[in-house]
């Protein structure tokens, strides 16, 4: 758990420090760095899973739940530019028995339709993947030290993704905005939902580079 958590963390890190480099750049019109929270929702396969063999299945879940999105653009004009975007569960979902981190990760081209002083519309479009890690939580106890639970790692799956998405950027300031966007997540061969496509609904705050 830990692992995926400070992997979560360094892409983040990743993600705003190489935004931050690129914008200085005089390639670039304006870059924009977000961060949000919402939800992103798929139903269940209804499958049966004995996880542990023990003779006893588990129905597999529905994706659901708190997700924080983190992402960034940058425009080379005032109508196109890239972008790239991760969101993920904010806490581990029970998944058969296991603990399971669904992350979503997407490098876009950005189109800018029409821009205001305030409003900023945004359609992306690209390609990315999603990843589910798996883990499974112990709790061990004795009576000198008390119980405390270990999570180990057991196996992820990786899975491609188109995405979609629309926005708009609403200024509070000339430089600082709330996003409110919905996205669309195509993943290939999503088996472990019962649909391929996943929509992601989220709200976020962010902050706008070399805007005039």
């Amino acid at each position: 758990m830990k692992l995926q958590r400070q992997g979560i963390f360094v892409s983040m890190g990743l993600l705003f420090a190489a935004q931050l480099l690129i914008t200085q750049s005089a390639s670039a019109q304006s870059a924009n760095v977000y961060f949000g929270a919402g939800t992103a929702m798929d139903s269940s396969s209804n499958q049966q899973i004995d996880t542990f063999a023990t003779g006893v299945p588990y129905t597999t879940p529905k994706l659901g739940g708190t997700f924080l999105d983190a992402g960034a653009t940058m425009l080379f004009s005032d109508r196109f530019g890239v972008g790239t975007d991760i969101s993920w569960r904010a806490t581990h979902a029970a998944y058969t028995g296991l603990n399971m981190m669904p992350v979503f990760y997407s490098f876009d081209g950005v189109w800018q339709p029409m821009h205001t002083k305030r409003f900023e519309p945004e359609i992306h479009g690209g390609i990315g993947g999603m990843k589910l890690g798996y883990t499974y939580s112990q709790t061990n106890c004795n009576q000198l030290s008390g119980c405390s639970t270990e999570s180990e790692g057991v196996t992820n799956s990786s899975h491609f993704q188109v995405h979609f998405a629309a926005a708009a950027r609403l200024y509070l300031t000339d430089h600082v905005f709330v996003r409110p966007a919905v996205d669309g997540h195509y993943v290939a061969n999503l088996f472990q939902y019962g649909r391929d496509v996943v929509p992601e609904y989220s709200i976020g705050i962010g902050y706008s580079f070399g805007r005039e």
